[in-house]
């Protein structure tokens, strides 16, 4: 397996996952808002993203977007987005991709990493088995649309 930073050259690799997430989370397919948006996240360097390969078959992604923590005076990642491929789930392909995730926060002195998901998605047991920890604090949302 091979974990690699994507770039614009990767959007190809890249969208059909993306895709593939968003429809996960009940969205309709989109391929070409997907290579959208995706570019502008690479182009404006709004998010670090990461693709694991398996055979030169790119199998899942991880997208991180920056924040900071006013009360530690830190910056820190929001993992906002973990997929992989069902045919290669359970072979330490999120694990991979998490791993790659904590060293980018390591080697820039990064607070750590955050993650929101659904109370049903069943990847929180990879992520409390890589050391996330259930936050307790309450956390609300407003939602303009």
């Amino acid at each position: 397996m091979e974990i690699v930073r994507a770039t614009l050259q990767h959007l190809d690799d890249l969208a059909p996952l993306f895709d593939a997430y968003r429809m996960f989370y009940r969205q309709s397919s989109n391929i070409e808002k997907s290579k959208t948006f995706l570019t502008n996240r690479i182009k404006n360097n709004e998010s670090v993203i990461y693709i694991a390969y398996i055979d030169n078959k790119a199998v899942g992604f991880t997208q991180l977007y920056s924040l900071f923590s006013s009360v530690s005076m830190e910056p820190m990642y929001l993992l906002n987005d973990l997929f992989v491929n069902a045919n290669v789930r359970n072979k330490g392909v999120g694990q991979q991709l998490i791993q790659a995730a904590k060293s980018l926060c390591i080697e820039k002195h990064y607070k750590g990493l955050a993650i929101q998901t659904e109370v049903t998605n069943p990847a929180q047991h990879l992520y409390e088995r890589v050391g996330f920890i259930k936050d307790p604090d309450l956390h609300l949302f407003w939602k303009n649309k």
